[in-house]
């Protein structure tokens, strides 16, 4: 009888600990995703800065040639961009390359940052026409419903930082 008791009791806090569990888990998983692209951010920047000359992160899902389509989960490539064209040509040493992100992430930009992100020698984003370059890109578990995610808020002086947020849908 005793055992059964201490089985149930068992069973029922189990029920309460795993929910909270599986959240936490999934918590940790956007944090983690967020903090490796935002690494990858500050490479660029201290590169662009110790080079003196444009570093680009570009979405990329081959980790040798920026992609076009799809999202940053796909992966990114840090570059030293010689012919300022934000794009990866032949001969452009690739400094860092990340291959993508856990299975069910989604890893987004908004229009400033959706393709690349370039950083100018004095550490400021820079787009290749020569515009200051900020914007946000928002990570979440895909999903259609309304969850937890992190934004990474990238500012024109290339300083990037990261908030937990809300998001409708993460499709």
């Amino acid at each position: 009888m005793e055992i059964l008791v201490t089985t149930a009791i068992a069973a029922v806090l189990a029920g309460i600990g795993i929910p909270s569990m599986a959240s936490m888990i999934h918590s940790v998983k956007l944090s983690s995703a967020a903090n490796s692209f935002v690494s990858g951010l500050y490479v660029a920047r201290s590169e662009a800065i110790k080079r003196n000359g444009r570093v680009v992160i570009c979405k990329s899902e081959d980790g040798a040639t920026c992609s076009s389509g799809g999202g940053w989960q796909q992966g990114w490539l840090v570059f030293h961009d010689a012919n300022n064209n934000g794009v990866r040509d032949g001969g452009e040493s690739i400094i860092l390359r990340e291959m993508g992100l856990a299975t069910g992430l989604r890893l987004t930009g908004n229009m400033n940052v959706a393709k690349y992100v370039s950083f100018a020698p004095n550490g400021a984003t820079k787009l290749v026409g020569g515009g200051f370059q900020a914007g946000t890109l928002i990570v979440c578990h895909a999903s259609a419903s309304a969850g937890e995610g992190r934004e990474i808020i990238l500012n024109a002086v290339g300083r990037a930082r990261v908030q937990k947020v809300e998001v409708t849908g993460c499709a």
